[in-house]
Formats: structure tokens, sequence, C-alpha cells
């Protein structure tokens, strides 16, 4: 399972159990401890995730954060967790203050549904007011999912996350403003329209209508947007499902005849010993047919990790299935050249593998 299926599986754990969920203590135990734990740290080694972080804070001894990550026994993460029916926005100016006491270069807040990630952009070891990253875990999209990946244990780099959470800042703030214009126009932003496209002087009326017109275009602009990605994408869809028909049709020709030779049978073993760590080889079969000899999974023609061509004036080639399921053929000079493409046949042959 990988990252992304990880993250959505939480989210859908959240919505499913937060009812039940009644207290501060219970959501740290049942949605931060996983979340954390998603992100490739050992949540009981105090080596890597410190509970009850001490942060002390002026004259005030013994303040604690919540979970403090560690990277070589210094804190880089600091998470403090409420109750998931709690506002976020009262509690941020707490975060705050533990930042500001230690060597973190990252806080956390989070009540298990909402998770606000914040870092110092605009005053050096001070933290910004506003998060840099924030999502909700039960609807986080795939942007935020490819922003959370950089946390992981095995990806994360100080550095690289700090060098693109200013532009993610921004760039979250300006989708802000754009939302709000785009619903209510301000007067500044219809007179930039009616500057660029009308001719007359903009009277409190001609500004009136344009603020209408302001709005109806940017909904039809989105509309139409989204309506030709629909189409492209179902365009795509349906040349991949030609493909498809084309290769089972090619496979479910008339084989009565056909003589499987020693060289195919070599060749099948070959790829049979390149898969044995990846799929149980009493998965894997093979059938000839008049042009080609394709290896399957489960002998069904929806499952096919490569074909072979041997009988094409004794040249050799190996067809191999890529990401949009289309063939490649590459030249081989011998059944020792198979090895070569052992990565790509794995590749194929992990789609195949079952729960």
């Amino acid at each position: 399972m990988d990252f992304k299926d990880i993250i959505k599986q939480l989210g859908e754990r959240v919505s499913r159990l937060k009812e039940q969920i009644q207290t501060e203590e219970a959501t740290k135990n049942a949605f931060i401890m996983p979340f954390i734990q998603a992100l490739g740290y050992d949540v009981f080694n105090p080596l890597e995730v410190m509970p009850e972080f001490t942060s002390d804070i002026g004259i005030k001894k013994g303040e604690k954060v919540d979970y403090a990550i560690l990277k070589d026994t210094v804190p880089v993460i600091l998470i403090e967790c409420k109750w998931w029916g709690t506002n976020l926005n009262l509690f941020d100016s707490q975060l705050l203050r533990y930042f500001h006491t230690s060597k973190a270069k990252f806080g956390l807040l989070s009540n298990g549904i909402q998770f606000r990630f914040y870092t110092d952009l605009v005053e050096a070891n001070k933290m910004d007011e506003k998060p840099f990253l924030e999502f909700d875990i039960t609807n986080i999209k795939e942007q935020q999912i490819n922003e959370l990946k950089k946390f992981h244990k095995s990806y994360f780099d100080i550095n690289a996350i700090f060098s693109s959470a200013s532009e993610l800042k921004y760039m979250n703030e300006i989708k802000s403003i754009l939302g709000v214009q785009f619903n209510t126009p301000s007067e500044e932003f219809v007179r930039y329209f009616v500057s660029s496209v009308y001719q007359g002087r903009a009277t409190e009326k001609v500004l009136t209508q344009f603020t209408e017109i302001v709005k109806k275009s940017y909904t039809q602009f989105i509309n139409d947007v989204i309506s030709e990605r629909l189409k492209t994408a179902l365009q795509q869809e349906n040349q991949k499902e030609e493909e498809q028909a084309k290769l089972e049709s090619e496979l479910q020709k008339d084989d009565s005849g056909i003589i499987t030779t020693q060289e195919e049978l070599e060749a099948y073993f070959i790829v049979k010993s390149i898969l044995h760590n990846t799929l149980d080889s009493s998965r894997i079969f093979y059938r000839d047919f008049p042009n080609t000899f394709a290896v399957l999974v489960d002998d069904s023609i929806r499952q096919l990790i490569c074909k072979f061509y041997f009988n094409k004036e004794n040249k050799k080639e190996i067809g191999l299935i890529d990401e949009s399921k289309k063939e490649q053929r590459f030249e081989i000079k011998t059944l020792d050249d198979i090895y070569t493409y052992s990565d790509r046949l794995c590749n194929t042959a992990k789609k195949f593998i079952k729960p």
C-alpha cells in the first residue's frame, strides 16, 4: 500500500470513528498517533517520537507539547493536539509559544481532522500566524498528499520543505483572495475588467452591471475548463479501451494447429524465474497463438505480462506493456536478453498482486 492509500484509509477511519471519540486523549490515540505512523515514524520509540515534550516558556517551567518528532535527538516537528470537535483557531498562539522556545523548524496543530503545518517564513525563529499547509484528512486532495509526503521520514528534508513552504503559503493566500473576489467581487476588481473591455465611463450603474457579468464570466470559464478536461480524459479512456479490445481480440484468435517451440518454453521459464520473488509461480501461465506467445497471470488475457515474437524471419522480439497499456516491442538477440527487462516485467506483475 503506497502513501496515498494509507492517508486515504486513515481519512476514512477518522470519518467512521469520530462520533465515538469524546476526549483529547482518545483523539491522540485513534487519529494522531496513526497519522504519525503513516509518516513513517515509530510512535513507540522516544528517540523518534517524544510524547509530552518539555518546552519551557520564559519563567513558566515544565510546559509540554503533546509530541515532538526528533532527528538526531533534536526536535524538528512539534505537534499540538486537540479533541476533534475543537476549533483550532483558539489554539494556534499556544503552539507559537512552544515553537519560539525550541529548535524545531515546523509546528503542527491538529484535532485529528484538520491539520495545520507552520514554519517561520516571516521572521526567523518565530512561527508564522498562518499555516503554509492545511488540509482536512477526511477530504484531502491529491496535491496536499504530495506536499504531506515531504514530511515522511524517508523523504524528510528541512531545506527542501522550507523552500517550498513559501510558495505554498502564498498560493493558498492568493486562492483565498480569488475565492472571495469571484463570489463577491470588490469594486477595484470589477474596475480592472471594466477598464479592459468597456469603452465608456465607469459609472455606478456600469459597475453594478459588470459585477454580475464578472461573476457569470468566471463561472462559465471554470465550466469550460472542466468540460474540456473531462472531454480529454474521456477520449484517452476510450483510446485505452480500444487498444485493450484490440489486444484481447489478437490473443483470442484460433490457436488450432499451433506447435509450441522449445525456444518459446525457455522464454516462458526465464520470465517465470524473473518473477519468482514477485508472484506465486502457480499464477503464471502461457498461451501460444499464431503470431505471438503470451505470458499471463491466472491464465487471463486481461492480465498480460509480456509477449514474444519468434516466428518472423528468425527475428526475436519481446513485447512489454507500458503504464498506458500500450505495447512496446524490443529486439532480443538471445533469450538471455530477457533478463535485461527484469525490472519492467516485475513492475507489470506487481499490478496483479492480490491484496
